[in-house]
C-alpha cells in the first residue's frame, strides 16, 4: 500500500471516541486503515468499555477533562508508558440543553461556564499538560463547526463557544512555537448524523433542511470530515497552520438556490 500521507507507524491519541458513529472512531479507523497507531482517551469505565471492543489491542485511558487531577494522572500514565505522539484528536463538547433551548439572552451562565470548560478550554488544558509526549513535529486537530456566524437557535450558545475554540488555535500555535513545531488545527464540518447531534433539540430538521441546500443534495458524511482530519494530521498538510477547513460540501454557497427560495 503506497503510504502517500506518510502515516505509516505514525503513534496519535485521540480523546472523543463514543461509539462508531463519531467523528473520532471515524479517524482513528482511517488512522489505521493508513498504518497509523491510535491511543484513546475516553470520559469513563463504561465508553472505554466499548472502545476495548472496537480496538481491542490498543491502549485505553479514562480522564475527565473538567477534572484537573484526572488530566494530570493522565500525563503521569503515559509519562510511565513512556510513549510520544505524532499527534492528537480534541474530538469533545458539551451542551447541556435539558431545559430546552432559550433564547440567546437568556443562556445560563453555569451552562454557558460548563460548555467552555469541556468544548473549548479543555483543548488548552490538554495540550499543555502532554506537551512533553507530543513529537516537536505533532499535529494537534480539533473539530468545530462549519459557522459560528449563522445564528441557529437550536444550536444556540455553542457557536460562540466554538467561535472561541477556533480563535485558541492561532494562539496555541504561536505559544507552542517557543519549544516546538507543534501545529494546531481545526476540522469544520456542515451537519453531521451523529449520536451527539441527536440530542441537540431539532437537530433533524436542520439536518434535513442542510440537504436541501447543500449543491448536491446529500449531507456531508462523517467520513468526509474524518478524512479532513487525517490529512492534517498527516506529514503532508504541515504547511496548514492555525487554520479551520470547512467541509461542508458546498451548503456555506446555496442558501439562495432558486427552489429554496421559491418553496419548491
Amino acid at each position: 500500500m503506497s503510504d502517500y500521507l506518510q502515516l505509516e507507524n505514525k503513534r496519535f491519541i485521540l480523546f472523543g471516541v463514543a461509539n462508531k458513529k463519531s467523528v473520532a472512531y471515524n479517524i482513528a479507523s482511517q488512522l489505521v486503515e493508513n498504518g497509523a497507531l491510535c491511543d484513546f482517551v475516553v470520559l469513563n469505565d463504561e465508553i472505554a468499555q466499548k472502545v476495548k471492543k472496537l480496538f481491542p489491542e490498543r491502549p485505553v485511558y479514562i480522564c475527565d477533562v473538567r477534572n484537573q487531577d484526572s488530566l494530570v494522572q493522565l500525563r503521569k500514565d503515559l509519562e510511565s508508558a513512556d510513549v510520544k505522539y505524532d499527534g492528537l484528536v480534541h474530538s469533545i463538547a458539551f451542551a447541556d440543553y435539558s431545559d430546552g433551548m432559550k433564547p440567546f439572552h437568556q443562556t445560563p451562565k453555569k451552562a454557558f461556564l460548563e460548555a467552555v470548560d469541556v468544548s473549548c478550554y479543555s483543548l488548552i488544558n490538554i495540550s499543555n499538560e502532554l506537551k512533553d509526549r507530543l513529537n516537536p513535529e505533532a499535529s494537534v486537530v480539533t473539530i468545530s463547526i462549519s459557522t459560528t456566524r449563522m445564528a441557529s437557535e437550536n444550536y444556540g450558545y455553542m457557536a460562540p463557544i466554538k467561535a472561541a475554540l477556533d480563535s485558541s488555535l492561532a494562539f496555541l500555535t504561536k505559544s507552542f512555537s517557543q519549544f516546538s513545531h507543534i501545529r494546531f488545527n481545526a476540522v469544520a464540518p456542515g451537519l453531521l448524523k451523529t449520536s451527539a447531534s441527536a440530542g441537540i433539540p431539532g437537530y433533524v430538521d436542520s439536518y434535513m433542511y442542510a440537504e436541501r441546500v447543500i449543491p448536491r443534495g446529500k449531507a456531508v458524511a462523517t467520513e468526509e470530515a474524518a478524512a479532513t482530519a487525517v490529512f492534517l494530521l498527516s506529514p503532508r498538510s504541515s504547511g496548514i497552520v492555525a487554520q479551520k477547513i470547512i467541509v461542508d460540501a458546498g451548503m456555506e454557497i446555496n442558501y439562495f438556490d432558486k427552489k429554496l427560495v421559491s418553496g419548491e
